[in-house]
Formats: C-alpha cells, structure tokens, sequence
C-alpha cells in the first residue's frame, strides 16, 4: 500500500508502546503481501493474474476478507464503489505488478462494460468464494486500494487491543490520560487523550499546495480518511491530467469539481469507502449524498473552498475559510 506509518501513544512506558508499535508494523506487513497490487508475491497479484479465466485460487484469509468487503461495499453504494477498475488503472498509466496476459474478458472489461452489469439492485456479483479454503475467484482484477489501506488500518488496531499491550487499569487502551493514534499516509484511527491532554486534533490539509491546513477536527474516538488527487496524478502520454480516483461508470477519473474528501467515521474501512463514493458523486452530487447518508464529511472544490455536512460541524474546532 505504499503508506508510511507513524503510531502516537500516550501514558504508557516506552517498552508498552514499542511492543504495540511491532504489532502494527507485522499486520500491515501481512496486509501488503495479502493485498499489494504492486508486489509481485502477493496474494492479490495472483488471482488478478487469473481473473477471468473461472480458476479459484487459494489465498490468505485476509484477502478473502477484503474482496468480500469489497463486494459488499459495491452492493451498499449502488455500485458507486467497484474495486474492478484496475484494467483503467493501468489503460492511464498507474501500473502494478506485471500481470501477464489475460483473458480478454478480464482486461477489457471496463468502463461503461461496467455499468453494464448494474441493475435496480446494483453491481452484480463479481466474486466467487470458497470461505472455508479460503479460495477466490475474480472475473476481473482489482485494485483494493483505499479499502485496503482502511483494512490494514483497522486489522491493527484490533491486534494493539487483543495484544493487551497498552491496556489501562479502566481496562482498552484509552483511558484517564491515555490515548493511541495510528496514521498511515494521512488516514488515521484514534482513541482516547492526545499529547495535549484533550481529543486529537487532526488537520485537514489543503489539496492545493498550502502549508497550511483548511480545517483541524477534533478525533476522541474513531477514524478519519481522505480521497485526494493531492498526490496521485500524473500526465499520460497524450498529455492528459489524470488522477487514481476512477469512477467506475466511465472508466477515467471522476469527482468533477472536486479535488478532495475528508470522511470521519468509527471504521478506517468504511470511511474510505464513503470518502471514495462521496469524490466520485461529484461537485455536483455530493452534498445530497453526504447529507442524506448522515455522514461527517469535509470537501474542497476545484477552487480551495471548504465545505462540510451538519454532522461534521460538532467536531470541527478551526477553519480557516469556507464556502
């Protein structure tokens, strides 16, 4: 997943914390093997290698875990969330591990052969699974980005708790004068005090450059992630501006008037999932959206405006403008 990981822990001793810290870097190791698009070994690399072809292939518990999240995240956002985008991907120019040759079925299919397969009821079913194996099967490869990081994120957070290692007398990990936070690359989980003694205060950054931040939010317990073309955008070779947001829909990068999504939630997973949705829907759509979905959401236009649901206001204590 390519993100760099920090871990704040307060009110422990330093050999608590640093046995905490081992935990969160093994699972996110174990999380990258299992679902690295962009390493050849993993586990994700070899069934997008069979996608198409009918094979189940025999994987880790965790990927199983994550195609099904994924699955299920389609289903729940009427398809505004496919993680089948990876044949676009890399049509752009954001490419992986070398995945050889493919069925044409499984290579091609992109785009509006995506919406193809929408109904009433949503996407379609894409994956085939055999749990008690664990054995999956892919009709096209994917790309778990986002809901992998939010994975990781999460599947760590549960180690630190099963682990004891920074459990307070109350009992958890947080409690009077105690607190942990665990970022990867800008997407973070928290609980409990901060170094300052009250809630964590998390910045909104500026996906226009600025130095400094647009917002800072108050976190005591949950997750905050971010859907930004701040730092994944390129030219391709006819010299287009593209980002790695792609709207399943269309096959190109969506999110029309939008250059980044701020999402607060208790899950690192989920939240990227609304975070994603949110971006694809658009300058256009996503209001209605965030608002009829309850979620604590942040936005910035095109032109570095903020903007944000009614449910994201409580727990936002600075901004610095607003549309």
């Amino acid at each position: 997943m390519g993100s760099p990981l920090r871990m704040t822990v307060v009110g422990r001793s330093g050999a608590a914390a640093e046995q905490a810290w081992r935990l969160v870097v093994r699972e996110f190791e174990i999380a990258e093997q299992a679902m690295s698009r962009f390493r050849e070994t993993s586990d994700l690399t070899r069934v997008n290698r069979a996608a198409g072809t009918g094979r189940a292939i025999e994987v880790d518990p965790r990927l199983a875990r994550a195609l099904a999240a994924a699955d299920r995240a389609g289903r729940l956002t009427g398809g505004r969330f496919d993680a089948r985008i990876l044949a676009d991907l890399e049509r752009l120019g954001y490419r992986g591990a070398d995945l050889g040759d493919r069925p044409a079925s499984a290579s091609t299919a992109s785009g509006a052969d995506a919406a193809d397969a929408m109904g009433a009821a949503g996407p379609a079913r894409w994956l085939t699974s055999m749990p008690r194996v664990p054995s999956v099967a892919l009709d096209r490869p994917v790309d778990l980005g986002g809901i992998g990081k939010g994975l990781a994120l999460r599947w760590a957070w549960r180690a630190v708790e099963r682990s004891k290692a920074l459990e307070t007398p109350e009992g958890g990990i947080a409690g009077p004068g105690a607190g942990v936070l665990v970022e990867a690359g800008g997407d973070l989980i928290a609980r409990g005090s901060s170094p300052d003694g009250g809630p964590w205060a998390v910045g909104i950054e500026d996906p226009t450059g600025g130095k400094d931040p647009l917002a800072v939010i108050a976190v005591s317990s949950g997750a905050v992630v971010t859907s930004s073309v701040g730092v994944h955008r390129w030219r391709t070779d006819e010299g287009r501006t593209v980002h790695h947001l792609v709207d399943p829909n269309t096959g190109e990068p969506g999110g029309e008037g939008l250059l980044a999504v701020t999402v607060a939630g208790p899950d690192p997973a989920w939240a990227e999932v609304w975070s994603k949705t949110l971006f694809l829907a658009g300058a256009d759509g996503i209001t209605e959206l965030a608002r009829g979905r309850g979620l604590a959401a942040w936005w910035t236009g095109e032109h570095g405006h903020l903007e944000m649901t009614a449910a994201a206001r409580p727990c936002s204590i600075w901004v610095a403008r607003e549309r």
